[in-house]
């Protein structure tokens, strides 16, 4: 019995041994002409956790070896870059990022032209009717679309199974509601989050699709000009605030 439990042991600890999370570090550099990014984002994937890059572009975060860590930053393209033996043994590494070429198409504003005469004017000005609705024991609430005449019949329906489709995308990956929660607890990621508008972020933490965010706020009652124009920071706090009413709801 002692010689089978040796090697069985021997065995857990060299799998807990190459688990092992330490710290690695590194420099993000514009592969154009190799000037370091500042405050460029690294996400650990695995881990759920963020940084930024120093001025010189260096870096350094938790990870363990087969993490992913995420790089991204305004006008690049955003990379992946696993964590091997050799980057541990060898120290730090060099990562490169392409910067994207956008032609930002002509936006033009027009202004609401008032007349001076308020019965006119008040036809004129936009009105928004995305109405959110609060719920006795809860401190947030839920918005109602721009149909307002059944926003509170769309509100009664969804309080029932508006996390339905949390479930159904993420049934295969269970992990992914953990790093939900995680994601909201790191700052670095939060202010990342703030800052963006693509949901690129999201969808390689959460391992989703953009259509898979959009259908979980769809069921989560948020209105098509939420989801459209809300930066990433606001969609995950819709997300998981969503997520934590339902389960309050069926306690």
């Amino acid at each position: 019995m002692k010689k089978f439990l040796a090697p069985l042991f021997l065995l857990i600890g060299l799998v807990a041994f190459g688990q092992d999370t330490t710290v690695v570090s590194g420099k993000v550099l514009n592969a154009a002409n190799d000037k370091a990014i500042e405050n460029a984002h690294v996400i650990n994937l695995n881990q759920v956790k963020g940084t930024v890059t120093s001025p010189e572009g260096d870096f350094e975060i938790a990870a363990a070896v087969n993490d992913t860590l995420y790089f991204s930053y305004l006008g690049f393209k955003s990379i992946r870059v696993r964590v091997t033996n050799d980057w541990l043994k060898y120290g730090a590494v060099k990562v490169k990022m392409t910067e994207l070429g956008i032609a930002l198409e002509e936006v033009v504003v027009r202004p609401v032209q008032l007349t001076g005469y308020l019965e006119i004017d008040a036809k004129n000005i936009p009105i928004y009717e995305n109405y959110r609705y609060s719920i006795s024991g809860l401190d947030k609430g839920y918005e109602g679309g721009d149909r307002s005449p059944n926003a509170v019949s769309k509100v009664l329906g969804a309080i029932f199974n508006p996390a339905d489709a949390l479930y159904n995308i993420f049934g295969k990956q269970p992990k992914q509601m953990r790093k939900l929660r995680e994601m909201k607890q790191d700052d670095e990621i939060r202010n990342l989050l703030q800052k963006k508008f693509d949901r690129q972020t999201l969808m390689a933490v959460l391992q989703i699709d953009r259509p898979d965010i959009d259908e979980i706020l769809r069921r989560c009652n948020y209105s098509k000009d939420f989801i459209e124009s809300a930066n990433d920071l606001q969609i995950l706090d819709a997300m998981s605030g969503c997520y934590e009413e339902y389960k309050v709801l069926n306690r």
